[in-house]
């Protein structure tokens, strides 16, 4: 039989129709299949993105808890010095001699009480320029240490780790710090390069004096006076000793603390000066010394 439409057969040899469908069926096949490997590779490549980043979550973890650790070691260490038979809490006198005259360091010792000590000291008196020379009575049973209890101080923050550029300058450059027994006078400390730090959008250039080889920042922020010690809070610097030039430090203001004025009236700390006020409160650190049965602190 054949079809009256055009003459071709209605059975016999197949129709290329059908050839077509199976050939499509086919790519449809590979195209399903190569989609179901696409997505277990990007299911595998999925997987191990979120096994990496669960990997640096964990040594985030891991590194965030070694600090904190260090941390309470270096509060440990803070504690041991400031209850120390030396430390700021054993201070009970600071006496200078008249302009020009030495201690007698003899009558001195004579005086003292059972288990105190002296020590000698020298600054430079800052309208003349003359040297000036004292003396630091200790006693390691002085009424602050017999009430000291602890320092109160905030959590500790990882996100109080800061970076800063130090910039070195040269010549021996001085800077006015005024001194919290001076009465508004201020004295010249030697401040051998600028610490420049962008802060919550601010940008600041900090001065940190040489103290003994160790860059000291006297800093001041919104808290002090309310939740931390009003006269501003020390934190140290730490350079790189093997490189003069140009570097980056960390500014871990989770190590700022109190200055050893908090701790005995005995001492003149400096205070900071107006570039080092940071406008932005910084919880983070020692707050001010806690002492029982209402002794008060300094």
């Amino acid at each position: 039989m054949t079809d009256p439409t055009d003459g071709a057969p209605v059975h016999g040899a197949p129709a290329n129709g059908d050839a077509d469908s199976r050939d499509v069926a086919s790519r449809d096949v590979a195209s399903r299949d190569a989609a179901s490997r696409d997505a277990a590779s990007r299911d595998a490549a999925s997987r191990d993105a979120a096994s990496r980043d669960a990997a640096s979550r964990d040594a985030a973890s891991r590194d965030i808890a070694t600090e904190r650790a260090a941390w309470d070691d270096w509060r440990a260490r803070r504690r041991a010095a400031l209850t120390a038979p030396q430390g700021n809490l054993a201070l009970v006198e600071t006496r200078w001699a008249p302009p020009g005259e030495r201690p007698d360091l003899d009558a001195a010792r004579a005086a003292l009480g059972e288990g105190q000590t002296l020590t000698t000291l020298e600054r430079t008196e800052p309208v003349s320029g003359r040297p000036e020379y004292g003396l630091r009575r200790w006693d390691p049973r002085s009424p602050a240490l017999r009430h000291f209890d602890s320092v109160d101080t905030f959590p500790y923050c990882p996100e109080w780790v800061l970076e800063a550029q130090y910039e070195p300058v040269e010549g021996a450059r001085t800077v006015p710090f005024e001194h919290i027994r001076d009465n508004g006078g201020t004295r010249d400390l030697v401040v051998p390069g600028d610490l420049r730090l962008t802060l919550d959008g601010a940008d600041y250039t900090l001065s940190a004096f040489d103290d003994d080889g160790t860059l000291l920042l006297v800093f001041g922020d919104p808290t002090n006076g309310t939740s931390t010690y009003g006269a501003g809070r020390f934190l140290f610097v730490h350079l790189d000793e093997r490189d003069a030039g140009p570097q980056r430090v960390v500014l871990d203001f989770n190590r700022s603390f109190v200055p050893p004025c908090g701790f005995s009236d005995q001492y003149n700390c400096p205070m900071p000066p107006r570039q080092n006020r940071l406008h932005v409160p910084v919880e983070a650190g020692e707050k001010v010394p806690a002492f029982r049965d209402g002794y008060g602190a300094h």
